[in-house]
């Protein structure tokens, strides 16, 4: 008995009202949402992220990989877009999570979404410190290298008080409220948009499209070695799946939005459309700076630390670089800003809930937002910005991300499939459970128009074996195996599986959800392909960053265990409800 009610306690899902009542200020519009999309997004890695990549990875070919790495991220997108038309409040994934598939699941994404604000806010910082500093000739870590060092091997080499700096400053800012931080933030994205668009006209100007297309013979010989095979893709197909890869943590951020369902004029038609106006101008951004920097300038002679001001002093354009390095600081400025916007309602969203502690949920009655979540996040991430070395860490932003997307679009799939106490009939009666009907129902022969239980069983099992199959897939295309021909059955073994499932779970009847401003195109393709390209990027990363992974989440299902599972609020309802001779339900809405 009291393992059977540990596990309907973890699988206990959240029952949401349509409504609009909220704590927090409904001051963001279309504009302020899409701003804070694109600015949390296009932060220094327009700048930086596609001269990296063309000339280590994809060459000129880097514009396909940022165009496969925005159809991964467009997937995710479009996900998380009919979840804010279904759920529109605080807590992104998290809330998504809790409605579908269950607290215990919720919990884990709530974590680790913290894990990724954290280390995003932090890394963000440290990237604007070191980026300011460099300007200055590193006085600032030249003069407290030799003040104050720290000889520790995992740590920084001395403490960045700017960083930690910056960190307060964004903190206060969005403490004081929302609406004036999104005011800021809608100016800094302006600039670093008009930026943008004065480097791709300038750099048009001095495209040589002959870049795209370099005879590895008229490559210097002491270059050659590193250069490929010259051409538009010198490094194949491999090179442009793994710039893919890379440049999909460029598209990263935009989930942020997500996170406003509680602050959001109109969250319903607000979020999904912001989100994908998101996208389009942030892939149209990262597209045609990659296209104008390899036509200015061969892709093997790019600077991969800062491709732009290299290469406008080398065309002979000094003006530009300058300009360049201002639209670098608004970008940082905004992606601080974007990184750490999310964090405190996360926080306040699982404290609401009880998972985490309460207190964190306290709404401050002049600024209507969560102050104490607010400030305890942004001293979390100063500290780890004033004394972390995060080269190392940066991969756990990463993986907290594409898990979030994971579970979104896994809980996508749920809902369209979910029976809502629908009954399985034929001539006017209930039908038996057989083993003759379930595999009859599993290509629906049975001829269902709507899901019923046992549709719906067949499509959650069909998604559970999914992630199995696909993660198997996605390790024999990551690591060797000793025979060639045994890694191309073991891939076609598992493509196969992976085909079939599909097709299971196309057959089967899905819910109408035509009383939503934004649904999922093609499902199950969308996503199904979503959770795949996902898990794939999951399993590129090393293994230490698996380990601190593992770490992080052993820490949280602590405090879950210990304090969240006893305070959730779905616990507290259903002692009442038992207390009172009500029978204890938990099931999900329909929204």
């Amino acid at each position: 008995m009291g393992c059977a009610r540990i596990f309907a306690a973890l699988r206990r899902c959240k029952q949401l009202e349509d409504d609009s009542t909220t704590q927090l200020s409904r001051c963001l519009g279309l504009i302020d949402l899409t701003a804070l999309g694109v600015g949390s997004t296009l932060g220094l890695g327009v700048y930086v992220l596609a001269g990296a990549v063309a000339k280590t990875v994809a060459g000129p070919a880097v514009t396909l990989s940022f165009l496969v790495a925005a159809i991964a991220s467009a997937f995710a997108g479009l996900c998380y877009a009919e979840f804010a038309a279904r759920v529109p409040k605080a807590g992104s994934a998290y809330v998504y999570s809790y409605v579908s598939v269950g607290e215990f699941v919720a919990f884990t994404i709530g974590w680790n979404l913290i894990l990724e604000y954290v280390i995003g806010t932090a890394s963000v910082a440290k990237g604007m410190a070191n980026y300011v500093d460099s300007l200055c000739n590193n006085t600032l870590a030249n003069t407290m290298t030799s003040i104050a060092p720290i000889n520790v091997s995992f740590l920084a080499d001395y403490p960045d008080f700017f960083a930690f700096a910056l960190v307060l400053m964004i903190t206060i800012l969005l403490a004081v409220g929302v609406s004036e931080s999104t005011k800021i933030n809608n100016v800094f994205t302006a600039l670093n948009m008009t930026t943008v668009v004065v480097v791709v006209i300038a750099g048009a100007m001095k495209s040589d499209p002959a870049n795209w297309r370099i005879n590895v013979e008229d490559i210097p010989e002491d270059q050659r070695a590193s250069a490929g095979a010259g051409g538009f893709m010198p490094w194949g197909v491999a090179g442009v799946m793994a710039g893919a890869a890379k440049c999909f943590f460029g598209f990263v951020g935009f989930d942020c939005v997500a996170t406003t369902g509680e602050e959001a004029k109109n969250p319903k038609r607000d979020i999904p459309l912001s989100i994908v106006l998101s996208l389009v101008i942030i892939f149209a951004s990262y597209f045609s700076i990659a296209t104008v920097l390899t036509m200015m300038w061969p892709y093997y002679l790019q600077d991969a630390d800062a491709p732009f001001p290299y290469v406008f002093t080398q065309v002979g354009m000094p003006v530009v670089r300058w300009l360049v390095t201002g639209g670098a600081v608004c970008a940082l400025c905004t992606s601080l800003l974007g990184a750490m916007f999310p964090l405190p309602r996360v926080l306040y969203a699982m404290a609401s809930d009880g998972v985490l502690f309460r207190p964190l949920a306290a709404i401050n009655a002049k600024t209507k937002t969560p102050m104490l979540a607010t400030i305890l996040s942004g001293l979390l991430s100063a500290i780890m910005a004033a004394i972390f070395n995060l080269n190392q860490l940066i991969d756990m932003m990463s993986i907290g991300t594409l898990l979030a997307y994971t579970i979104v679009a896994t809980s996508v799939l749920i809902l369209r499939y979910d029976e809502h106490g629908e009954l399985q009939l034929k001539n006017g009666k209930p039908l038996p459970e057989t083993p003759y009907t379930v595999v009859r129902q599993i290509f629906n022969l049975l001829g269902l128009k709507h899901p019923t239980e046992l549709s719906a069983n067949i499509a959650k099992w069909s998604i559970g074996i999914l992630g199995v199959a696909a993660l198997g897939t996605c390790a024999v295309m990551r690591w060797e195996v000793p025979s060639a021909e045994l890694q191309v059955a073991l891939f076609a073994a598992g493509a196969g599986v992976l085909l079939a499932l599909l097709v299971v779970l196309y057959r089967q009847p899905r819910n109408d959800v035509t009383h939503l401003t934004f649904t999922v195109p093609l499902v199950p393709l969308v996503p199904y392909l979503s959770v795949c390209m996902n898990l794939y990027l999951m399993m590129q990363l090393d293994y230490q960053t698996w380990v601190r992974f593992i770490i992080w989440l052993a820490l949280g299902y602590l405090i879950y265990f210990i304090y969240g599972i006893k305070n959730s609020s779905l616990r507290i309802e259903s002692t009442k409800l038992t207390k009172n001779g009500v029978e204890e339900k938990h099931v999900v809405t329909k929204f």
